[in-house]
């Protein structure tokens, strides 16, 4: 791959910084990703890469990754301090992309354990959840529309890259979850206790906003509800804390049928 070593211009500059908002990002369906290691995994995903920005070293050290591409990426070279002030990352002087935003996927193939996020509103929760569900081989989430934007920078950064092998697909949730004939689990403060919990092989849990908990429309559709015991004085837990307890103890309770790969 040739790189085109062009300095970048204040116009895509200008661009670039505009897609820091949500409105700009939906009008040109496209996002920024930045950090070395985020743009390194990308390199290597299905997700379609409009510019590539980074240092001149930057694009020394990864020259192997770009040589493997199947289709050519426009490169633009910056220095760090152009860099640091085009993102949202205030240590990102290496590189960022511009990416495009993909096409949705019509009806998502559930299997194993989904998520179905109701009105998160904080970016990092929504970030962290996807790092969660990933680490847990959860492949789809499902977002209610007043779940916060996937790509929104904090939201991203939040991932640490998690959101190139998970799927998100925001939806009405309770239409949604209404049709399913597959166990609904909602995550409560009055559920049973997940440590004695008989999970099923295959289902839904509900994780609901930070301050209000799941809706109480879609708490209504929960077969059975599930609760984390308190030993202490905190009233409650973080939602993304709380969706890695509880995913931790579905997926403990199917390990005779699905046991954890081998790592190399």
């Amino acid at each position: 791959m040739v790189f085109d070593t062009r300095p970048l211009s204040k116009k895509k500059a200008t661009y670039i910084r505009q897609l820091s908002l949500k409105k700009y990002r939906l009008q040109e369906n496209a996002f920024v990703l930045e950090g070395e290691k985020n743009i390194q995994t990308l390199l290597t995903s299905s997700y379609a890469i409009r510019w590539i920005v980074g240092t001149a070293a930057f694009f020394m050290k990864q020259q192997v990754l770009f040589e493997g591409l199947s289709y050519p990426i426009a490169c633009f070279e910056a220095d760090t301090a152009l860099l640091s002030t085009l993102g949202s990352l205030q240590h990102n002087h290496d590189v960022l992309a511009v990416v495009d935003i993909p096409k949705k996927i019509t009806e998502p193939i559930l299997s194993g354990i989904t998520l179905a996020l109701d009105n998160i509103r904080d970016p990092g929760n929504l970030g962290t959840m996807m790092r969660i569900a990933d680490w847990y081989g959860i492949t789809n989430i499902l977002c209610s529309n007043t779940t916060v934007e996937l790509y929104n920078p904090k939201v991203l950064q939040a991932s640490m890259g998690s959101f190139l092998h998970v799927q998100v697909h925001y939806v009405d949730l309770y239409p949604y979850l209404q049709q399913l004939q597959i166990p609904i689990i909602g995550a409560t403060l009055q559920g049973s206790n997940v440590h004695h919990f008989c999970f099923p092989n295959q289902g839904i849990l509900v994780v609901g906003n930070e301050s209000h908990g799941i809706d109480y429309e879609i708490e209504k559709l929960c077969a059975d509800t599930v609760t984390i015991p308190a030993y202490g004085h905190v009233e409650s837990l973080n939602a993304a804390m709380a969706t890695a307890i509880i995913c931790d103890n579905w997926r403990r309770s199917l390990q005779p049928l699905f046991p954890p790969p081998m790592r190399p």
